[in-house]
């Protein structure tokens, strides 16, 4: 909460195909709706499957495929933020 106050939890990954990145995405979105009872705001960039963005208001996800998470190095733009690992 000390670098945004728009969300709390920010999720990088990488998948290694687009089918993979889709599975990644259908099962967070199981967890985070079905059993959490967190409703999903937006996604975008499903149909392509370089970058997934899930959007479920506190929690936000981002699923890449290798290149673009090489490319757009989010981790670098959230460095001084706390990692939390599960």
């Amino acid at each position: 909460r000390d670098q945004t106050v728009i969300f709390d939890y920010f999720v990088i990954a990488t998948g290694s195909s687009q089918r993979q990145l889709r599975a990644i995405s259908d099962a967070i979105d199981d967890v985070l709706q079905k059993e959490l009872g967190h409703p999903r705001l937006s996604t975008e960039g499903y149909q392509d499957s370089k970058w997934i963005l899930l959007d479920y208001g506190s929690v936000i996800v981002h699923l890449f495929d290798t290149t673009s998470r090489d490319y757009y190095s989010l981790e670098d733009l959230w460095a001084g933020a706390k990692k939390v690992q599960r």
